[in-house]
C-alpha cells in the first residue's frame, strides 16, 4: 500500500460497463493474450537454422604417406576418414527434403568442384535437377554442394555440403539455412530426413 492509498486496482462502485470491463480485466487477466495456438507456432519464422549430421554407416581411416602428418593426426585423433555411402543417394533425399519444405530453386550443383548445374534465374527447377542428379553417374563422387531457394513470404538459402571424406571431427552433411523459414517448413524437412536417412530427432535442435 502506497501512501496515497492501495496500489492495486480499486473496484468501481461509481463506473459504467466500459470501467468494470477494465477493472475486471485488471485483476483478473484474460488467459487467452499471449497463448499461442499449436498452429501459430508453425507459422513462427526460425532464422539462420544450422544442422549437422552424420551417417551410421562403415568408415575407413585414410593414412597420410606423410610422416608429420600422420604423427600430428595421432595426436590430435583428427585423422581423415572415408564413410561408405552412396553421395548421389544422400544428396537426392536432401534435395527431396527441400522440395517438401517448399524450396523450388536449385540455385547450383557443385561435384568434386566441377559444376554440375547452375541457373539460379530458374524459379521452378528443383524437382528437374533431382531428375538430372538421378541420371549422372558420379556415384564415385567425394564432395557435392548444393545450393537452394525457397522463396515465399520468407526468403531462405539452404547451402548443403556433403563429404564422404573429411577429418573425423568434422561431419559428413552440413546444411545452413541462410535467411528465415517457418517452423513447420522446418518440421517438414527435418522429418523426411529423419525418415529416410535413419537420423534421431534430436539432431534438429531448434
Amino acid at each position: 500500500m502506497t501512501a496515497s492509498g492501495p496500489d492495486f486496482v480499486q473496484p468501481p462502485w461509481v463506473y459504467g460497463p466500459k470501467e468494470t470491463m477494465d477493472w475486471i480485466e485488471a485483476t483478473h487477466p484474460s488467459k487467452k493474450e499471449g497463448k499461442k495456438t499449436h498452429k501459430d507456432r508453425g507459422k513462427e519464422l526460425l532464422k539462420n537454422m544450422h544442422i549437422r549430421l552424420d551417417l551410421d554407416v562403415r568408415q575407413t581411416t585414410i593414412i597420410s604417406s606423410n610422416v608429420f602428418s600422420k604423427f600430428l593426426s595421432k595426436i590430435t585423433k583428427n585423422e581423415k576418414i572415408e564413410e561408405h555411402f552412396e553421395i548421389i543417394h544422400i544428396a537426392d533425399i536432401i534435395l527431396r527434403s527441400l522440395a517438401k519444405a517448399k524450396f523450388r530453386n536449385t540455385r547450383k550443383i557443385v561435384v568434386d568442384g566441377k559444376t554440375l548445374y547452375s541457373h539460379p534465374e530458374i524459379t521452378t527447377d528443383l524437382r528437374k535437377t533431382i531428375d538430372i542428379l538421378e541420371k549422372s553417374s558420379l556415384n564415385n563422387a567425394r564432395y557435392i554442394e548444393i545450393s537452394a531457394t525457397l522463396t515465399d513470404v520468407e526468403k531462405c538459402t539452404a547451402e548443403i555440403k556433403i563429404k564422404k571424406i573429411h577429418r573425423r571431427k568434422e561431419h559428413s552433411i552440413d546444411i545452413l539455412m541462410k535467411g528465415e523459414i517457418k517452423r513447420e517448413l522446418y518440421h517438414v524437412f527435418c522429418n523426411y530426413l529423419v525418415e529416410k536417412l535413419g537420423l534421431e530427432k534430436k539432431s534438429f535442435a531448434e
